[in-house]
């Protein structure tokens, strides 16, 4: 397995597969952040002990498999262009801030892409795990299973009052964010969601966009997170995230019964119009094709569009990212070389589906 193998499919494996309330919850993930007993945080430590964590981990895991996670790839943030290192992030294998401190950062990402570690980026690890749909209890429990495996041969930093000790406060004791992203077109459709989101962060939660923080919900896609990791067990911080979570599934429900009920003719011609915009465009700029993207995928679950494949819609909202584009064209691109080639795939994929 080389670096291609997660390169060139906009979609990763495990986002083929259907899980609990997937027509709203996309995934879900469990973040585990760790460092390492007796050694300085990536923000303090020398460059010479950071590279000993990364050799260590290329050592002893690189190639390795754990469970069904196969052949884990050790990959140095290093060696990666620009363009890789973006596409990597637009899917969701590694965090913005890793390529940001790229001398003795690194990642290991299983097969199918379910798996990611990475190595002396705020903390000396970040593990997150992800299922497809509604699953936060199994994805803890997963990455609880891959956490341990670690563990055999890491001695982590940790206080038996503080909890597992991480460089920003706000993740010390468990040491976890736990997350869902969800696609919640009917609440803005409705400004629902404008005072759902206060409600929300009261509640110790926090609402992002779809690459996390500081980034905008394109395509109505929110990340909903615990905002706190101290004074609560890492189940109860899951039950309440997944109470939440639940709540919202059902308002999302009732929007768009509504909308299809009362504006029934309006919905269709929205999400007809945005079919072909996307199956007729020449040219097309990222945020227009992600909302785009997001009605057709909200008449495909509420059986208006027939015969179009939901994975399809997650495929194109990693295909139109900027840096995929750049990887497909094997080139840098011009803002208007990649609307006109990004308006091209997306004709081209939906071609595929008749």
């Amino acid at each position: 397995m080389t670096l291609e193998h997660f390169m060139n499919d906009a979609i990763s494996p495990w986002m083929r597969e259907e899980g609990p309330d997937s027509d709203i919850v996309l995934s879900s993930r469990i973040r585990l952040a760790r460092n390492i007993a007796n050694i300085p945080y990536p923000i303090l430590a020398a460059e010479e002990k950071l590279a000993d964590v990364q050799r260590f981990f290329q050592k002893e895991y690189a190639n390795k498999s754990f469970d069904q996670y196969q052949a884990f790839e050790f990959i140095p943030i290093h060696d990666l262009s620009s363009i890789e290192k973006r596409v990597l992030v637009e899917k969701h294998l590694i965090s913005p801030h890793l390529t940001k401190h790229t001398k003795e950062s690194a990642a290991l990402i299983s097969e199918n892409e379910q798996v990611s570690i990475m190595v002396n980026e705020e903390d000396h690890l970040r593990i997150q795990l992800y299922l497809p749909g509604l699953q936060l209890r199994q994805t803890l429990d997963k990455a609880f299973e891959v956490d341990d495996w670690l563990e055999e041969k890491v001695d982590y930093a940790f206080d038996e009052i503080r909890g597992y000790l991480t460089t920003c406060p706000t993740n010390v004791g468990t040491g976890m964010r736990a997350s869902v992203m969800m696609h919640l077109p009917a609440l803005v459709m409705t400004r629902q969601i404008n005072r759902m989101m206060p409600a929300i962060n009261q509640l110790g939660l926090v609402v992002r966009g779809i690459y996390g923080e500081g980034s905008e919900a394109l395509g109505n896609i929110f990340q909903i997170s615990n905002q706190i990791t101290l004074g609560k067990s890492e189940v109860d911080i899951v039950e309440d995230l997944e109470s939440v979570v639940n709540q919202l599934i059902e308002h999302e429900r009732n929007a768009r019964n509504m909308i299809k009920e009362e504006s029934s003719t309006a919905l269709e011609d929205r999400i007809y119009r945005s079919y072909g915009v996307l199956a007729y465009s020449r040219i097309i700029e990222s945020k227009e094709a992600s909302n785009c993207i997001s009605n057709v995928r909200l008449g495909i679950d509420l059986g208006i569009i027939k015969n179009t494949s939901r994975n399809i819609l997650n495929e194109l909202l990693v295909l139109i990212q900027p840096g995929f584009l750049q990887h497909y064209a094997k080139k840098t691109l011009t803002p208007k070389e990649r609307d006109v080639l990004r308006a091209s795939l997306i004709r081209e994929r939906l071609q595929l589906e008749k």
